[in-house]
């Protein structure tokens, strides 16, 4: 029992790392960090100009829905300066499964070079970012599990609004130790519904118990002054056979009494003065069974007691109650299946937002998986946010939200440098220097590489090479290279003490849209090798830095055609190399023509420096794994152009490409 004050006390669910061994409630971390759009999608070029215009000029830009790459413990405490007590709606679909993790199954395409079927599956396993949250979620079992659903419910519901709702979605492995958790933070007074939801349809015989056919879904409300409607949900047919008979139009009806409790006055029934029985009284007034006689809607039993003509078709159906076995699971055949496996209908969801939601309300889902939720808040019109951690769980959104007619655009947004800039600070201190040292040892470390001293851009040596640690702040770009070449020459020419190398090794978080090609062909000019290695977010995570498992990939490459003809420009993909050490061995051998990688590809005609804008796509679906390889736009003048390609392999991993276009 615990002590709430005055007196009162409540039943509590304690859990190790509750409080800490001072007897304090362990709170949620609350750091706020900004967003960074990275990704415009399916905005207009009228749409863009006016964004940028109402940018220049102080305004508040017009609503984009959100599509958020990042863990909940950043994201929402980050989304609570703009929207707290603004989400009217939120849906979650938490793991509830000690044997879930964030591996997906992938396909590898046909290779359009032959006309046979080489179309392979295989699963691609989590990365470490994403084993650290399973690690964070179910490391000490249903411990951890406990405080990181706390520290989540925390704040879904400083994020609700007054009139909102929390829809939460579980099954039997932790669904009543998470209820006891929702009524400390919601107060148990604000709990509506245990909804049962028939997710499976046949089950096998079991050697101890009964088959496990259900899912349950706690709704919680933060005031009772919460936004509900109805739902209704078709009859069923044998309720209709049973309680319904034709007129003699066809029409199918049924009677209802048009008495109810409590004493009332006699009515008149036409011709017949009726005076209730007692202690009952007529639900109508005078006025409206005059005009129900005159449309022949109250018709008398044999007794000779007047009721009411209920027709079918003006019903709108069975009101929908706490069991739902009206609504069916993904199959694999169903047209909105995605090979997700945790993808829920998008029934389940339209019921939930109807039910839950008002026309422009905002929706929110913190763990979209393939962005369910957000696919029909679209359809309802509903303003949404869905954030994952899991960038294939991102890409998949993406493209089903392209997929979706008149989609409004939204953007795609991380916390990227910001959450980096907060690591930086919490591992190496605040003093500028000492923190940019400590910082570039620590990656050099990881990196196997050993410090240099006396450069400025050159910060390390491994196997003959020179290493430059990029900083978390910004991009690697290609003014960073032109001073990492200029120092590296200076250095190889001081003879004998120069390290004797040809090559840099440039490891950054970001890089630059046009980097790898354009500063590549620079470093080539001055016969330097010159390599660009991402820093994995992994290094953020101490357990998986200290297990040894931070691995550094190369950058892939893109090459892409350019044909000009006056201001029509034509762009054909004709590479695509992935470095082999970044790819699971079994994926490399069924690849046998480099468009195999790609599964998504997009262009920004127009790139003003700010954010990559998806002007046009073509990717590949369930029903169809060709992609296109070529695609042309006309331009209105002449000028030069910075047009951006991003493509999306089948791993989820994005390469961009610069291609700089003039015309006369």
């Amino acid at each position: 029992m615990a002590d709430i004050g005055q007196g009162k006390e409540m039943t509590e669910l304690i859990w190790d790392g509750k409080y800490d061994k001072d007897g304090r409630r362990v709170a949620p971390l609350r750091v706020a960090l900004p967003f960074q759009t990275v990704e415009t999608a399916n905005e207009s070029v009228q749409q863009r100009q006016t964004s940028i215009t109402s940018m220049l000029n102080g305004q508040e830009s017009e609503w984009r829905n959100r599509l958020i790459w990042g863990d909940k413990k950043y994201v929402l405490p980050s989304l609570l300066e703009e929207f707290a007590g603004k989400v009217n709606l939120i849906y979650t679909d938490p793991p509830f499964n000690v044997g879930a993790n964030f591996s997906f199954t992938a396909t590898i395409p046909d290779n359009p070079d032959t006309d046979q079927d080489e179309s392979t599956r295989f699963v691609k396993e989590p990365s470490v970012i994403e084993m650290k949250a399973y690690r964070d979620t179910w490391g000490r079992g249903l411990d951890s599990y406990l405080q990181w659903f706390y520290e989540a419910v925390v704040f879904l519901r400083e994020l609700l609004a007054e009139n909102g709702s929390l829809y939460v979605h579980l099954d039997w492995h932790v669904g009543h130790y998470a209820k006891t958790v929702l009524d400390e933070v919601f107060g148990n007074v604000n709990f509506r519904n245990e909804i049962i939801w028939q997710k499976i349809r046949t089950t096998k015989a079991q050697s101890i118990g009964f088959g496990n056919v259900h899912d349950v879904i706690f709704v919680y409300t933060k005031t009772e002054n919460a936004f509900f409607d109805n739902q209704y949900k078709s009859f069923d047919e044998n309720y209709v056979a049973s309680h319904y008979k034709k007129d003699e139009t066809g029409k199918l009806y049924r009677t209802v009494s048009l008495l109810q409790r409590g004493q009332g006055k006699v009515r008149r029934f036409g011709k017949k003065k009726l005076e209730p029985p007692a202690g009952m009284h007529w639900i109508w007034t005078q006025e409206r069974i005059d005009e129900a006689m005159a449309m022949g809607l109250i018709r008398f039993t044999s007794n000779g007691r007047p009721e009411k003509v209920q027709f079918l078709d003006d019903m709108k159906g069975d009101i929908v109650d706490d069991l739902w076995t009206d609504i069916y699971p993904i199959n694999s055949q169903a047209l909105e299946a995605l090979d997700y496996p945790t993808q829920k209908p998008e029934a389940l969801l339209e019921r939930i937002i109807k039910a839950s939601s008002n026309d422009n309300d905002l929706v929110l889902d913190c763990f979209s998986g393939s962005g369910t939720t957000a696919a029909v808040a679209e359809k309802l019109n509903r303003r949404w946010i869905a954030c994952d951690l899991g960038r294939f769980a991102i890409h998949t959104t993406r493209k089903r939200f392209l997929s979706v007619e008149n989609v409004r655009p939204f953007v795609i947004q991380n916390l990227g440098k910001y959450e980096r800039q907060a690591w930086q600070k919490a591992e190496f201190g605040d003093g500028a220097e000492a923190l940019s040292l400590a910082y570039r040892k620590f990656i050099l470390d990881l990196y196997k590489a050993k410090p240099l001293t006396g450069y400025n851009w050159l910060h390390g040596l491994k196997g003959g090479r020179m290493v430059h640690v990029g900083g978390v702040d910004s991009p690697v770009s290609i003014g960073d290279v032109t001073n990492i070449v200029a120092e590296f020459k200076k250095a190889v020419g001081k003879g004998a003490n120069s390290p004797t190398t040809n090559g840099i090794d440039v490891l950054g978080w970001d890089f630059a849209f046009e980097l790898n090609e354009v500063a590549k062909q620079q470093a080539q000019q001055a016969n330097i090798r010159l390599r660009f290695v991402r820093i994995p977010s992994e290094v953020l995570d101490k357990k998986a830095v200290e297990q040894g498992d931070i691995r550094f990939f190369e950058l892939a490459a893109l090459s892409v055609d350019v044909k000009k003809a006056g201001r029509k420009v034509t762009l054909t993909l004709s590479d695509f190399v992935i470095h082999p050490d970044d790819v699971p061995a079994d994926v490399q051998k069924a690849i046998s023509h480099w468009s195999q990688w790609i599964d998504y590809w997009a262009v920004d005609w127009d790139n003003k420096g700010d954010t990559f804008h998806n002007e046009w796509q073509t990717y590949r679906t369930r029903k169809d794994s060709t992609l296109e390889k070529s695609t042309f736009h006309e331009y209105q003048q002449a000028g030069e152009y910075a047009v951006v390609v991003k493509v999306i392999d089948i791993l989820g991993n994005d390469t961009t490409k610069t291609l700089k276009v003039k015309l006369g």
